[in-house]
């Protein structure tokens, strides 16, 4: 009867043993599986940045003239790409 109990014993602390390290691999493949996710999202704000950008270039270049061009506004320096020289008006006599 000794036997069997050491027996039941070995058993146990074999068993105890693989549950161990089958829960040291999963909190590894989990730890692995986290930071991987986190590169994911890092890289999903990055993308967002960029997008913002090409979305505020797509919108400065699609409007149009007369937006981007507002009399009121002083002429700039030139040589800075904001200097206007402003054209001939026409003058119409009556």
């Amino acid at each position: 009867m000794d036997d069997d109990h050491s027996f039941f014993e070995r058993e146990r602390d074999r068993l105890s043993r693989e549950i161990t390290s089958g829960f040291e691999e999963l909190l590894s493949s989990t730890n692995v599986l986290n930071r991987k996710l986190e590169e994911v999202l890092g890289m999903t704000k990055e993308y967002h940045t960029i997008a913002s950008l090409w979305n505020s270039f797509y919108q400065l270049m699609s409007a149009p003239d007369e937006e981007t061009i507002n009399e009121e506004q002083p002429p700039g320096l030139p040589g800075t790409g904001t200097h206007v020289v402003a054209g001939k008006q026409s003058v119409t006599k009556q």
